[in-house]
């Protein structure tokens, strides 16, 4: 987008305008999935009826490109893209062209005229023929393309004094990531990085879109920012919801340069309260039977869970999340902060709590084996219809905390359909028609066990 060129005819013809970059004003809505939807504003004024423009543009998709000016409709579009060496050798035919031999020792030039190029055919000085190209050739500068030149035909109702247009492009993403330092309270920033891959743009107006389609992967670029283009994290960006996207506009003007990622703060830093659960999980299948279970003991991870409250009314609460990478923080005894979990979220509505499984515990550990099974054969609940079937089956679950502080740990059973649980250590509590948990307090470098029973008919 660094440079246009405009050619403006209709019933009359202007000559060429030549806009510095400064004068078309360029806005653009960035998504994760690499689409970019390019706004532009052209000081070009349109006459009432037919206008040819032929504008320089990058990533083009022409079927894409319309006028948002109610009174300005796009009659055609005609694209043609960025040169390559065949279309520049087809465009050469019957010229006489420069081309370069790399010789033994120093390369030298020929003089050669491109009679054909399928099958190749050149024509030397003397008149003699080449079947096969005499070097590398060397073009015109006129005769090659840099980027996507379109030739629109717009049909304005009206005298315009600005001519408008917007097209979807491709090239660009942009990514959330988010760092929490867990202490007292939780630490909470967050930010969008744009990363330009195929794309350029000078001084535009950038905005980032969340939508609530699923993340999309990651680019390769890692999240070091290049210091000259990173935006100061003071600024942050300001969000609104526009139908079922929510938008995140970037303050002041962005240029984009190819491969140069640029940082920008999602919100002001923020602290929060949080909770840390440990969660061990069920074993029951989700729908069906289950069957007898080895008699020795299978270890299972302690799943280690964070809840960081997003009050309404707080920086951190009234704004919605767009999906990405959570990492979590917490300094050790000297105060540096040491990376303690990773997690990645979905797009998180404003008021909604954050949730995030960071890892698995590494000093919590927990056992499970199954100490009983049973499985019996129901009369119909009325004649004509299939047997059920009861199954109850007994399990033992071992924790062990190596932790100087004692730990809760929370072990979940869930199941669909028809089952509950006859006996237990400890108090069921049922969270919902399908989960039952056991909160089970482990003591510091010690063991506790939770057995219990499970009945499931099917």
């Amino acid at each position: 987008m660094a440079q246009i060129k405009c050619v403006v005819r209709g019933a009359w013809l202007v000559a060429v305008l030549a806009a510095a970059p400064a004068a078309a004003q360029t806005s653009l809505s960035i998504y994760s999935d690499g689409r970019v939807v390019v706004r532009k504003t052209l000081p070009q004024a349109l006459q009432k009826g037919t206008n040819t423009l032929t504008l320089r543009l990058d990533n083009l998709d022409p079927a894409t490109l319309f006028s948002p000016d109610s009174s300005v409709t796009v009659v055609s579009v005609v694209t043609r893209l960025p040169t390559d060496r065949a279309a520049a050798l087809q465009r050469a035919v019957g010229q006489t062209l420069t081309w370069v031999r790399a010789g033994k020792t120093w390369p030298d030039t020929v003089r050669a005229t491109v009679v054909t190029v399928n099958p190749p055919q050149y024509k030397l000085a003397d008149g003699r023929l080449v079947l096969s190209e005499p070097g590398e050739p060397l073009f015109p500068a006129e005769m090659i393309r840099a980027t996507t030149e379109a030739n629109i035909v717009f049909d304005a109702a009206r005298a315009r004094a600005r001519t408008d247009f917007a097209y979807v492009s491709s090239g660009v993403k942009w990514n959330a990531n988010y760092q929490v330092v867990l202490g007292a309270r939780a630490l909470v920033t967050g930010a969008a990085t744009i990363t330009p891959e195929a794309f350029s743009a000078d001084s535009a107006v950038v905005q980032p879109v969340a939508t609530a389609a699923p993340a999309q992967p990651k680019s390769g670029y890692g999240g070091l920012v290049r210091a000259q283009n990173a935006v100061a994290l003071d600024a942050v960006m300001i969000e609104q919801a526009v139908g079922e996207t929510h938008i995140y506009d970037l303050p002041g003007r962005v240029t984009l340069e190819r491969d140069v990622p640029v940082t920008i703060a999602l919100f002001p830093r923020a602290t929060t309260p949080y909770a840390q659960e440990y969660i061990v999980p069920g074993v029951l299948p989700w729908r069906g039977d289950f069957g007898p279970q080895p008699t020795d003991p299978t270890a299972i991870p302690v799943q280690v869970w964070y809840t960081f409250k997003r009050a309404r009314g707080s920086v951190f609460g009234d704004r919605p999340l767009p999906s990405g990478t959570v990492q979590l923080y917490q300094p050790d005894s000297a105060g540096r902060v040491q990376l303690i979990g990773e997690a990645e979220i979905e797009h998180t509505p404003s008021g909604k709590d954050l949730r995030v499984q960071s890892a698995d515990a590494f000093d919590v550990t927990a056992e499970r084996v199954q100490t009983d099974y049973n499985q019996e054969q129901l009369p119909p609940v009325r004649r004509g219809l299939p047997n059920r079937q009861r199954v109850t089956a007994s399990y033992r679950v071992t924790l062990t905390n190596a932790k100087p502080d004692s730990v809760t740990v929370d072990v979940r059973e869930t199941h669909f359909g028809t089952w509950q649980i006859t006996e237990s250590s400890v108090p069921a509590e049922k969270l919902s028609s399908s989960e039952t948990r056991f909160r089970v307090r482990v003591p510091a470098n010690g063991t506790a066990t939770l057995t219990y029973t499970v009945r499931v008919e099917s």
